[in-house]
Protein backbone atom coordinates (compact mmCIF):
# COMPACT_ATOMS: atom_id res chain seq x y z
CA UNK A 1 0.00 0.00 0.00
CA UNK A 2 1.65 3.23 -1.09
CA UNK A 3 1.74 5.89 1.56
CA UNK A 4 0.45 8.65 -0.68
CA UNK A 5 -2.03 11.35 0.15
CA UNK A 6 -3.44 14.44 -1.45
CA UNK A 7 -1.98 17.48 0.28
CA UNK A 8 -0.33 15.32 2.95
CA UNK A 9 3.41 14.55 3.15
CA UNK A 10 4.34 11.10 1.84
CA UNK A 11 5.27 8.59 4.56
CA UNK A 12 7.51 5.59 3.78
CA UNK A 13 6.81 2.56 5.96
CA UNK A 14 7.40 -0.35 3.56
CA UNK A 15 3.65 -0.53 3.25
CA UNK A 16 2.01 -3.16 1.07
CA UNK A 17 -0.10 -2.23 -1.99
CA UNK A 18 -3.81 -2.43 -1.34
CA UNK A 19 -5.50 0.94 -1.25
CA UNK A 20 -4.37 4.58 -0.94
CA UNK A 21 -3.56 5.84 2.54
CA UNK A 22 -6.17 8.54 2.00
CA UNK A 23 -8.83 5.86 2.15
CA UNK A 24 -7.49 4.72 5.50
CA UNK A 25 -7.01 8.06 7.26
CA UNK A 26 -9.89 9.98 5.70
CA UNK A 27 -12.10 9.28 8.72
CA UNK A 28 -10.69 11.12 11.70
CA UNK A 29 -10.95 9.50 15.12
CA UNK A 30 -13.05 11.44 17.66
CA UNK A 31 -11.03 13.64 20.02
CA UNK A 32 -10.82 12.28 23.54
CA UNK A 33 -12.44 14.51 26.14
CA UNK A 34 -10.63 15.65 29.29
CA UNK A 35 -12.91 13.58 31.52
CA UNK A 36 -11.57 10.45 29.85
CA UNK A 37 -8.09 11.10 31.23
CA UNK A 38 -8.46 8.41 33.88
CA UNK A 39 -8.38 5.74 31.12
CA UNK A 40 -4.74 6.59 30.48
CA UNK A 41 -3.44 7.15 33.96
CA UNK A 42 -0.94 10.02 33.71
CA UNK A 43 -0.67 9.84 29.93
CA UNK A 44 -1.78 12.61 27.61
CA UNK A 45 -5.41 12.43 26.45
CA UNK A 46 -5.67 11.04 22.94
CA UNK A 47 -2.79 8.56 23.25
CA UNK A 48 -3.32 4.89 22.47
CA UNK A 49 -5.02 3.31 25.52
CA UNK A 50 -2.71 0.29 25.67
CA UNK A 51 0.51 2.20 25.12
CA UNK A 52 1.52 1.41 28.68
CA UNK A 53 1.33 -2.33 27.86
CA UNK A 54 2.80 -2.83 24.38
CA UNK A 55 3.52 -6.50 25.10
CA UNK A 56 -0.23 -7.14 25.24
CA UNK A 57 -0.70 -5.44 21.89
CA UNK A 58 2.14 -7.48 20.37
CA UNK A 59 0.56 -10.68 21.67
CA UNK A 60 -2.79 -9.76 20.12
CA UNK A 61 -1.22 -8.84 16.76
CA UNK A 62 0.69 -12.11 16.62
CA UNK A 63 -1.98 -14.52 17.82
CA UNK A 64 -4.67 -13.03 15.57
CA UNK A 65 -2.52 -13.73 12.50
CA UNK A 66 -3.21 -10.35 10.98
CA UNK A 67 -2.61 -9.94 7.28
CA UNK A 68 0.63 -8.08 6.40
CA UNK A 69 -1.51 -5.37 4.78
CA UNK A 70 -3.40 -4.86 8.04
CA UNK A 71 -0.10 -4.46 9.89
CA UNK A 72 0.96 -1.88 7.30
CA UNK A 73 -2.29 0.03 7.81
CA UNK A 74 -1.72 0.14 11.56
CA UNK A 75 1.71 1.67 10.99
CA UNK A 76 0.34 4.22 8.56
CA UNK A 77 -2.51 5.40 10.77
CA UNK A 78 -1.01 5.45 14.28
CA UNK A 79 2.46 6.47 15.44
CA UNK A 80 2.23 3.97 18.31
CA UNK A 81 2.61 1.12 15.83
CA UNK A 82 5.54 2.56 13.91
CA UNK A 83 7.78 3.79 16.71
CA UNK A 84 10.53 1.49 18.11
CA UNK A 85 8.99 -0.97 20.57
CA UNK A 86 12.24 -1.69 22.46
CA UNK A 87 11.65 -5.44 22.37
CA UNK A 88 14.10 -8.24 21.56
CA UNK A 89 15.42 -9.40 19.18
CA UNK A 90 15.65 -5.92 17.64
CA UNK A 91 14.96 -2.91 19.85
CA UNK A 92 14.47 -0.68 16.83
CA UNK A 93 11.60 -2.69 15.34
CA UNK A 94 8.04 -1.40 15.58
CA UNK A 95 5.24 -3.52 17.03
CA UNK A 96 3.87 -4.33 13.58
CA UNK A 97 7.33 -5.37 12.37
CA UNK A 98 7.82 -7.56 15.46
CA UNK A 99 4.42 -9.15 14.93
CA UNK A 100 5.32 -9.90 11.31
CA UNK A 101 8.65 -11.42 12.39
CA UNK A 102 6.91 -13.59 14.99
CA UNK A 103 4.49 -14.88 12.36
CA UNK A 104 7.37 -15.56 9.96
CA UNK A 105 9.02 -17.69 12.63
CA UNK A 106 5.97 -19.95 12.71
CA UNK A 107 6.63 -20.97 9.10
CA UNK A 108 8.42 -24.29 8.57
CA UNK A 109 10.72 -22.99 5.84
CA UNK A 110 11.68 -19.92 7.91
CA UNK A 111 12.46 -21.64 11.22
CA UNK A 112 15.75 -23.29 10.21
CA UNK A 113 17.16 -20.15 8.60
CA UNK A 114 20.19 -18.55 10.23
CA UNK A 115 20.05 -14.89 11.24
CA UNK A 116 22.19 -14.01 8.24
CA UNK A 117 19.88 -15.92 5.89
CA UNK A 118 16.85 -14.19 7.39
CA UNK A 119 18.38 -10.76 6.92
CA UNK A 120 19.28 -11.60 3.31
CA UNK A 121 15.69 -12.67 2.66
CA UNK A 122 14.43 -9.47 4.29
CA UNK A 123 16.57 -7.34 1.97
CA UNK A 124 15.53 -9.43 -1.04
CA UNK A 125 11.85 -8.91 -0.20
CA UNK A 126 12.18 -5.13 0.20
CA UNK A 127 13.61 -4.49 3.68
CA UNK A 128 10.54 -5.22 5.83
CA UNK A 129 9.41 -8.23 7.86
CA UNK A 130 5.87 -7.48 6.71
CA UNK A 131 7.01 -8.00 3.12
CA UNK A 132 8.78 -11.23 4.12
CA UNK A 133 5.56 -12.43 5.75
CA UNK A 134 3.60 -11.59 2.62
CA UNK A 135 6.14 -13.50 0.54
CA UNK A 136 5.84 -16.59 2.76
CA UNK A 137 2.03 -16.49 2.88
CA UNK A 138 1.79 -16.04 -0.89
CA UNK A 139 3.91 -19.15 -1.44
CA UNK A 140 1.81 -21.21 0.94
CA UNK A 141 -1.44 -20.09 -0.70
CA UNK A 142 -0.59 -20.77 -4.33
CA UNK A 143 1.32 -24.04 -3.85
CA UNK A 144 -0.60 -25.62 -0.93
CA UNK A 145 2.80 -25.88 0.74
CA UNK A 146 2.62 -27.99 3.92
CA UNK A 147 -0.99 -28.89 3.12
CA UNK A 148 -2.56 -31.99 1.62
CA UNK A 149 -2.43 -32.17 -2.17
CA UNK A 150 -3.05 -34.54 -5.07
CA UNK A 151 -1.25 -34.46 -8.42
CA UNK A 152 -2.80 -36.01 -11.55
CA UNK A 153 0.23 -36.86 -13.65
CA UNK A 154 0.61 -38.44 -17.10
CA UNK A 155 -0.53 -41.99 -16.35
CA UNK A 156 0.38 -41.94 -12.66
CA UNK A 157 -0.66 -39.98 -9.58
CA UNK A 158 0.81 -38.69 -6.34
CA UNK A 159 -1.10 -37.80 -3.16
CA UNK A 160 0.46 -36.08 -0.14
CA UNK A 161 -1.25 -35.98 3.26
CA UNK A 162 -1.22 -32.96 5.55
CA UNK A 163 1.43 -34.77 7.62
CA UNK A 164 3.69 -35.22 4.60
CA UNK A 165 3.06 -38.92 3.91
CA UNK A 166 3.19 -39.76 0.18
CA UNK A 167 1.00 -42.22 -1.72
CA UNK A 168 1.48 -43.16 -5.38
CA UNK A 169 -0.52 -45.20 -7.88
CA UNK A 170 -0.96 -45.81 -11.61
CA UNK A 171 1.51 -46.51 -14.42
CA UNK A 172 4.97 -47.55 -13.25
CA UNK A 173 6.96 -48.53 -16.33
CA UNK A 174 9.92 -46.38 -15.29
CA UNK A 175 9.63 -46.86 -11.53
CA UNK A 176 7.91 -43.48 -11.15
CA UNK A 177 5.80 -44.73 -8.22
CA UNK A 178 8.86 -45.12 -6.03
CA UNK A 179 8.07 -48.57 -4.61
CA UNK A 180 11.22 -50.29 -5.87
CA UNK A 181 9.36 -52.07 -8.68
CA UNK A 182 7.90 -51.37 -12.12
CA UNK A 183 4.51 -52.92 -11.38
CA UNK A 184 1.27 -51.00 -11.88
CA UNK A 185 -0.57 -49.98 -8.69
CA UNK A 186 -4.36 -49.67 -8.91
CA UNK A 187 -4.78 -48.44 -5.34
CA UNK A 188 -2.92 -45.72 -3.44
CA UNK A 189 0.17 -47.16 -1.79
CA UNK A 190 2.44 -45.32 0.66
CA UNK A 191 6.10 -44.96 -0.29
CA UNK A 192 7.67 -46.78 2.65
CA UNK A 193 11.25 -45.63 2.05
CA UNK A 194 10.17 -42.05 2.83
CA UNK A 195 9.14 -42.91 6.37
CA UNK A 196 10.31 -40.16 8.73
CA UNK A 197 10.62 -37.61 5.90
CA UNK A 198 7.89 -34.99 5.64
CA UNK A 199 7.07 -34.08 2.04
CA UNK A 200 5.53 -30.64 1.43
CA UNK A 201 5.25 -30.56 -2.39
CA UNK A 202 5.21 -32.94 -5.35
CA UNK A 203 5.72 -32.61 -9.11
CA UNK A 204 5.09 -35.19 -11.81
CA UNK A 205 6.05 -35.63 -15.43
CA UNK A 206 5.88 -38.47 -17.94
CA UNK A 207 7.55 -41.39 -16.18
CA UNK A 208 9.07 -39.15 -13.50
CA UNK A 209 8.29 -37.91 -9.99
CA UNK A 210 9.95 -35.29 -7.79
CA UNK A 211 9.22 -34.70 -4.09
CA UNK A 212 10.29 -31.76 -1.92
CA UNK A 213 10.77 -32.24 1.83
CA UNK A 214 10.27 -29.72 4.63
CA UNK A 215 14.07 -29.58 5.00
CA UNK A 216 14.44 -28.36 1.41
CA UNK A 217 15.77 -31.60 -0.04
CA UNK A 218 14.54 -33.01 -3.34
CA UNK A 219 13.93 -36.69 -4.08
CA UNK A 220 13.44 -37.99 -7.62
CA UNK A 221 12.55 -41.34 -9.14
CA UNK A 222 11.51 -42.78 -12.49
CA UNK A 223 13.34 -41.56 -15.59
CA UNK A 224 16.74 -40.21 -14.67
CA UNK A 225 16.70 -37.30 -17.14
CA UNK A 226 15.69 -33.76 -16.18
CA UNK A 227 14.49 -32.97 -19.70
CA UNK A 228 13.41 -34.93 -22.74
CA UNK A 229 10.54 -35.46 -25.13
CA UNK A 230 7.91 -37.64 -23.45
CA UNK A 231 8.37 -40.40 -25.99
CA UNK A 232 11.90 -39.41 -26.89
CA UNK A 233 15.19 -40.82 -25.66
CA UNK A 234 14.95 -42.37 -22.21
CA UNK A 235 17.52 -41.68 -19.55
CA UNK A 236 20.40 -44.14 -19.28
CA UNK A 237 18.59 -45.89 -16.41
CA UNK A 238 15.44 -45.81 -14.32
CA UNK A 239 15.28 -45.22 -10.60
CA UNK A 240 12.54 -47.17 -8.83
CA UNK A 241 12.90 -45.69 -5.32
CA UNK A 242 13.24 -42.10 -4.08
CA UNK A 243 16.79 -40.85 -4.51
CA UNK A 244 18.22 -37.59 -3.22
CA UNK A 245 19.11 -35.16 -6.03
CA UNK A 246 22.75 -34.54 -5.18
CA UNK A 247 23.12 -31.42 -7.33
CA UNK A 248 20.42 -29.67 -5.24
CA UNK A 249 21.82 -30.50 -1.80
CA UNK A 250 23.12 -26.97 -1.30
CA UNK A 251 19.87 -25.31 -2.36
CA UNK A 252 16.90 -25.20 0.03
CA UNK A 253 14.09 -26.05 -2.41
CA UNK A 254 10.41 -25.33 -1.73
CA UNK A 255 8.85 -26.22 -5.10
CA UNK A 256 9.62 -28.28 -8.21
CA UNK A 257 7.94 -28.14 -11.63
CA UNK A 258 8.40 -30.53 -14.55
CA UNK A 259 7.92 -29.41 -18.16
CA UNK A 260 8.35 -31.49 -21.26
CA UNK A 261 11.94 -30.52 -22.06
CA UNK A 262 13.08 -29.11 -18.73
CA UNK A 263 12.72 -29.17 -14.96
CA UNK A 264 12.63 -26.10 -12.70
CA UNK A 265 12.96 -25.66 -8.94
CA UNK A 266 12.29 -22.72 -6.64
CA UNK A 267 14.49 -21.99 -3.65
CA UNK A 268 13.42 -20.76 -0.21
CA UNK A 269 14.82 -17.32 -1.09
CA UNK A 270 12.68 -17.13 -4.23
CA UNK A 271 15.39 -17.94 -6.78
CA UNK A 272 14.55 -20.09 -9.82
CA UNK A 273 16.87 -22.78 -11.17
CA UNK A 274 16.40 -24.85 -14.32
CA UNK A 275 17.77 -28.12 -15.66
CA UNK A 276 18.25 -29.09 -19.30
CA UNK A 277 16.65 -27.55 -22.42
CA UNK A 278 19.46 -25.06 -22.68
CA UNK A 279 20.12 -25.68 -26.39
CA UNK A 280 20.16 -22.39 -28.28
CA UNK A 281 19.96 -20.65 -24.91
CA UNK A 282 16.22 -21.30 -24.61
CA UNK A 283 16.31 -20.74 -20.83
CA UNK A 284 19.25 -18.39 -20.84
CA UNK A 285 21.91 -21.10 -20.72
CA UNK A 286 23.47 -23.76 -22.96
CA UNK A 287 23.12 -27.37 -21.80
CA UNK A 288 22.02 -30.73 -23.19
CA UNK A 289 19.43 -33.28 -22.08
CA UNK A 290 21.89 -35.17 -19.90
CA UNK A 291 22.64 -32.11 -17.79
CA UNK A 292 22.10 -32.70 -14.08
CA UNK A 293 23.28 -29.36 -12.73
CA UNK A 294 20.82 -26.58 -11.82
CA UNK A 295 21.35 -23.25 -13.57
CA UNK A 296 20.00 -20.00 -12.09
CA UNK A 297 17.37 -18.31 -14.23
CA UNK A 298 19.13 -15.13 -15.30
CA UNK A 299 17.69 -11.78 -16.25
CA UNK A 300 14.90 -9.74 -14.69
CA UNK A 301 14.22 -12.14 -11.79
CA UNK A 302 17.77 -12.38 -10.45
CA UNK A 303 16.97 -9.88 -7.67
CA UNK A 304 13.20 -10.35 -7.42
CA UNK A 305 11.79 -13.11 -5.16
CA UNK A 306 9.48 -15.64 -6.83
CA UNK A 307 6.73 -17.39 -4.84
CA UNK A 308 5.48 -19.89 -7.44
CA UNK A 309 6.65 -21.51 -10.67
CA UNK A 310 4.46 -23.30 -13.23
CA UNK A 311 5.81 -25.38 -16.12
CA UNK A 312 4.00 -25.85 -19.42
CA UNK A 313 5.03 -28.04 -22.33
CA UNK A 314 7.88 -25.73 -23.37
CA UNK A 315 7.63 -22.60 -21.22
CA UNK A 316 7.79 -21.45 -17.61
CA UNK A 317 5.70 -18.95 -15.62
CA UNK A 318 7.00 -17.26 -12.47
CA UNK A 319 4.82 -15.45 -9.91
CA UNK A 320 7.01 -12.71 -8.42
CA UNK A 321 6.58 -10.78 -5.17
CA UNK A 322 7.81 -7.17 -5.06
CA UNK A 323 7.16 -4.26 -2.66
CA UNK A 324 5.01 -2.69 -5.38
CA UNK A 325 2.86 -5.82 -5.70
CA UNK A 326 2.65 -9.23 -7.35
CA UNK A 327 3.52 -9.82 -11.01
CA UNK A 328 4.00 -12.65 -13.53
CA UNK A 329 7.03 -13.31 -15.74
CA UNK A 330 7.30 -15.84 -18.57
CA UNK A 331 10.16 -17.47 -20.48
CA UNK A 332 10.50 -20.12 -23.18
CA UNK A 333 8.57 -20.96 -26.34
CA UNK A 334 6.11 -18.29 -27.47
CA UNK A 335 4.06 -20.26 -30.02
CA UNK A 336 0.35 -19.53 -29.71
CA UNK A 337 1.02 -16.43 -27.62
CA UNK A 338 1.23 -18.44 -24.41
CA UNK A 339 3.95 -16.19 -22.97
CA UNK A 340 1.39 -13.37 -22.81
CA UNK A 341 3.42 -10.58 -24.44
CA UNK A 342 1.24 -9.90 -27.48
CA UNK A 343 3.46 -11.86 -29.86
CA UNK A 344 4.46 -15.43 -30.60
CA UNK A 345 8.19 -15.00 -30.26
CA UNK A 346 10.37 -16.97 -27.85
CA UNK A 347 11.88 -15.39 -24.74
CA UNK A 348 15.29 -16.58 -23.55
CA UNK A 349 15.05 -14.62 -20.32
CA UNK A 350 12.07 -13.94 -18.02
CA UNK A 351 9.91 -11.08 -19.23
CA UNK A 352 7.19 -9.24 -17.31
CA UNK A 353 3.64 -9.81 -18.58
CA UNK A 354 2.62 -6.16 -18.69
CA UNK A 355 -1.02 -6.74 -19.62
CA UNK A 356 -1.89 -7.84 -16.07
CA UNK A 357 -0.86 -4.41 -14.82
CA UNK A 358 -2.96 -2.72 -17.48
CA UNK A 359 -5.92 -4.80 -16.27
CA UNK A 360 -5.17 -3.67 -12.70
CA UNK A 361 -5.01 -7.32 -11.67
CA UNK A 362 -2.86 -8.41 -8.72
CA UNK A 363 -2.00 -12.07 -9.55
CA UNK A 364 -2.21 -14.57 -6.69
CA UNK A 365 -2.02 -17.96 -8.47
CA UNK A 366 -0.65 -18.95 -11.90
CA UNK A 367 -1.17 -22.11 -13.92
CA UNK A 368 0.70 -23.26 -17.03
CA UNK A 369 -1.16 -25.71 -19.24
CA UNK A 370 0.55 -27.52 -22.08
CA UNK A 371 -0.35 -24.73 -24.53
CA UNK A 372 -2.27 -22.11 -22.55
CA UNK A 373 -1.98 -20.29 -19.24
CA UNK A 374 -4.21 -18.83 -16.55
CA UNK A 375 -3.98 -16.58 -13.51
CA UNK A 376 -6.26 -15.73 -10.58
CA UNK A 377 -6.24 -12.18 -9.25
CA UNK A 378 -6.61 -11.01 -5.68
CA UNK A 379 -10.06 -9.70 -6.60
CA UNK A 380 -11.12 -13.14 -7.85
CA UNK A 381 -10.93 -12.41 -11.58
CA UNK A 382 -9.55 -15.10 -13.89
CA UNK A 383 -7.40 -14.33 -16.95
CA UNK A 384 -6.40 -16.82 -19.64
CA UNK A 385 -4.18 -16.66 -22.74
CA UNK A 386 -2.40 -18.83 -25.30
CA UNK A 387 -3.86 -21.47 -27.63
CA UNK A 388 -7.66 -21.46 -27.46
CA UNK A 389 -8.35 -24.88 -28.96
CA UNK A 390 -11.52 -26.64 -27.72
CA UNK A 391 -12.46 -23.48 -25.78
CA UNK A 392 -9.82 -23.96 -23.08
CA UNK A 393 -9.56 -20.16 -22.57
CA UNK A 394 -13.24 -19.89 -21.68
CA UNK A 395 -14.02 -16.95 -23.96
CA UNK A 396 -16.76 -18.71 -25.95
CA UNK A 397 -14.56 -19.48 -28.96
CA UNK A 398 -11.39 -21.29 -29.98
CA UNK A 399 -9.33 -18.21 -30.80
CA UNK A 400 -5.79 -17.71 -29.52
CA UNK A 401 -5.06 -14.85 -27.16
CA UNK A 402 -1.51 -13.48 -27.03
CA UNK A 403 -2.11 -11.37 -23.89
CA UNK A 404 -4.10 -12.16 -20.72
CA UNK A 405 -7.85 -11.68 -21.16
CA UNK A 406 -10.44 -11.69 -18.38
CA UNK A 407 -12.90 -14.59 -18.54
CA UNK A 408 -16.11 -12.57 -18.58
CA UNK A 409 -18.31 -15.64 -18.11
CA UNK A 410 -16.88 -15.89 -14.56
CA UNK A 411 -17.58 -12.23 -13.70
CA UNK A 412 -19.98 -13.27 -10.90
CA UNK A 413 -17.54 -15.79 -9.47
CA UNK A 414 -14.72 -14.96 -7.05
CA UNK A 415 -12.01 -17.46 -7.94
CA UNK A 416 -9.30 -18.61 -5.53
CA UNK A 417 -7.64 -21.41 -7.51
CA UNK A 418 -7.06 -22.37 -11.14
CA UNK A 419 -5.66 -25.50 -12.77
CA UNK A 420 -4.76 -26.11 -16.41
CA UNK A 421 -3.94 -29.15 -18.52
CA UNK A 422 -3.82 -30.06 -22.18
CA UNK A 423 -6.48 -27.65 -23.55
CA UNK A 424 -8.48 -27.90 -20.30
CA UNK A 425 -9.08 -25.43 -17.46
CA UNK A 426 -10.65 -25.70 -13.99
CA UNK A 427 -11.51 -22.84 -11.65
CA UNK A 428 -12.38 -23.11 -7.93
CA UNK A 429 -14.45 -20.34 -6.35
CA UNK A 430 -14.17 -18.98 -2.81
CA UNK A 431 -17.26 -20.94 -1.79
CA UNK A 432 -15.80 -24.22 -3.07
CA UNK A 433 -17.69 -24.51 -6.35
CA UNK A 434 -15.81 -25.81 -9.41
CA UNK A 435 -16.10 -24.67 -13.04
CA UNK A 436 -14.48 -26.32 -16.04
CA UNK A 437 -14.10 -25.68 -19.76
CA UNK A 438 -12.13 -26.85 -22.76
CA UNK A 439 -11.46 -30.37 -24.05
CA UNK A 440 -13.87 -33.01 -22.76
CA UNK A 441 -11.86 -36.03 -23.90
CA UNK A 442 -11.68 -38.90 -21.37
CA UNK A 443 -14.58 -37.35 -19.41
CA UNK A 444 -12.02 -35.28 -17.51
CA UNK A 445 -14.23 -32.14 -17.30
CA UNK A 446 -16.61 -33.82 -14.88
CA UNK A 447 -19.82 -33.11 -16.84
CA UNK A 448 -21.90 -36.24 -17.20
CA UNK A 449 -25.53 -35.15 -17.69
CA UNK A 450 -27.64 -37.49 -19.81
CA UNK A 451 -29.38 -36.26 -22.95
CA UNK A 452 -32.75 -37.27 -24.39
CA UNK A 453 -31.21 -40.38 -25.89
CA UNK A 454 -29.93 -41.48 -22.52
CA UNK A 455 -26.34 -40.97 -23.57
CA UNK A 456 -24.09 -38.82 -21.44
CA UNK A 457 -22.28 -35.82 -22.90
CA UNK A 458 -19.22 -36.30 -20.75
CA UNK A 459 -16.90 -36.07 -23.78
CA UNK A 460 -18.31 -32.77 -25.03
CA UNK A 461 -15.99 -29.77 -25.35
CA UNK A 462 -17.00 -26.57 -23.55
CA UNK A 463 -16.18 -23.14 -25.00
CA UNK A 464 -17.31 -21.36 -21.81
CA UNK A 465 -17.10 -22.20 -18.07
CA UNK A 466 -19.81 -24.43 -16.65
CA UNK A 467 -20.44 -25.43 -13.05
CA UNK A 468 -19.34 -29.01 -12.39
CA UNK A 469 -22.61 -30.18 -10.85
CA UNK A 470 -21.27 -33.67 -10.16
CA UNK A 471 -18.85 -32.10 -7.63
CA UNK A 472 -21.49 -29.71 -6.32
CA UNK A 473 -23.66 -32.71 -5.39
CA UNK A 474 -20.95 -34.01 -3.07
CA UNK A 475 -21.88 -31.14 -0.71
CA UNK A 476 -18.29 -30.49 0.34
CA UNK A 477 -16.12 -27.45 -0.27
CA UNK A 478 -13.46 -28.11 -2.91
CA UNK A 479 -10.05 -26.53 -2.29
CA UNK A 480 -7.82 -27.99 -5.02
CA UNK A 481 -8.14 -29.37 -8.55
CA UNK A 482 -5.36 -31.17 -10.38
CA UNK A 483 -5.52 -32.47 -13.95
CA UNK A 484 -3.18 -34.18 -16.36
CA UNK A 485 -0.94 -31.68 -18.12
CA UNK A 486 0.31 -33.78 -21.03
CA UNK A 487 -0.42 -33.97 -24.74
CA UNK A 488 0.37 -37.68 -24.99
CA UNK A 489 -1.70 -39.19 -22.17
CA UNK A 490 -5.45 -39.47 -21.62
CA UNK A 491 -6.40 -36.96 -18.95
CA UNK A 492 -7.76 -37.57 -15.48
CA UNK A 493 -8.74 -35.12 -12.75
CA UNK A 494 -8.59 -34.96 -8.96
CA UNK A 495 -10.80 -32.84 -6.71
CA UNK A 496 -9.73 -32.39 -3.09
CA UNK A 497 -12.18 -31.32 -0.40
CA UNK A 498 -11.50 -29.12 2.60
CA UNK A 499 -11.82 -32.14 4.89
CA UNK A 500 -9.19 -34.10 2.94
CA UNK A 501 -11.42 -36.36 0.85
CA UNK A 502 -10.16 -37.07 -2.66
CA UNK A 503 -12.40 -37.60 -5.68
CA UNK A 504 -11.26 -38.76 -9.12
CA UNK A 505 -12.70 -38.94 -12.63
CA UNK A 506 -11.49 -39.23 -16.21
CA UNK A 507 -9.08 -41.79 -17.70
CA UNK A 508 -8.18 -44.69 -15.45
CA UNK A 509 -6.78 -47.35 -17.76
CA UNK A 510 -3.35 -47.28 -16.04
CA UNK A 511 -4.66 -47.23 -12.49
CA UNK A 512 -4.08 -43.47 -12.20
CA UNK A 513 -7.50 -42.84 -10.61
CA UNK A 514 -6.69 -44.99 -7.61
CA UNK A 515 -9.91 -46.87 -8.36
CA UNK A 516 -10.07 -50.34 -9.88
CA UNK A 517 -12.17 -50.35 -13.05
CA UNK A 518 -14.40 -53.27 -14.01
CA UNK A 519 -14.86 -55.22 -17.24
CA UNK A 520 -13.77 -53.10 -20.22
CA UNK A 521 -13.94 -49.74 -18.44
CA UNK A 522 -11.18 -47.25 -19.23
CA UNK A 523 -12.58 -44.15 -17.50
CA UNK A 524 -14.99 -42.82 -14.91
CA UNK A 525 -17.37 -40.02 -15.87
CA UNK A 526 -18.59 -39.17 -12.38
CA UNK A 527 -16.34 -38.23 -9.45
CA UNK A 528 -15.65 -41.25 -7.28
CA UNK A 529 -14.11 -41.27 -3.83
CA UNK A 530 -10.52 -42.51 -3.65
CA UNK A 531 -10.03 -44.58 -0.53
CA UNK A 532 -7.42 -42.39 1.07
CA UNK A 533 -7.70 -39.70 3.74
CA UNK A 534 -5.41 -36.75 3.01
CA UNK A 535 -6.63 -34.68 5.95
Amino acid sequence: MDATTSGTPTIQYHNIPDQPITAIIATQLPTFQRQQRHCFGDSTPGEFPLSANPSIVLHVLTTCNLDPQDLAKLEATCSFFRQPANFAPDLDLSLSELAALDMCQKRAIFKPMTMEQRQDLKLRCGGSWKLVLRYLIAGEACCRREKSQAIAGPGHSIAVTSKGVVYSFGSNSSGQLGHGTTEVEWRPRPIRTLQGIRIIQAAVGAGRTMLVSDSGQVYAFGKDSFGEAEFGVQGSKTITAPQLVESLKNIFVVQAAIGNFFTAVLSREGRVYTFSWGSDGKLGHHTDQSDVEPHPLLGALENIPVVQIAAGYCYLLCLACQPSGMSVYSVGCGLGGKLGHGSRTDEKHPRLIEQLGLLNLQPMVVAAGAWHAAVVGRDGRVCTWGWGRYGCLGHGNEECESVPKVVEALSNVKAVHVATGDYTTFVVSDDGDVYSFGCGESASLGHNAAGNDGQGNRHANLLSPELVTSLKQINERMVQISLTNSIYWNAHTFALTESGKLYAFGAGDKGQLGIELVANQTERGNPERVEIDLG
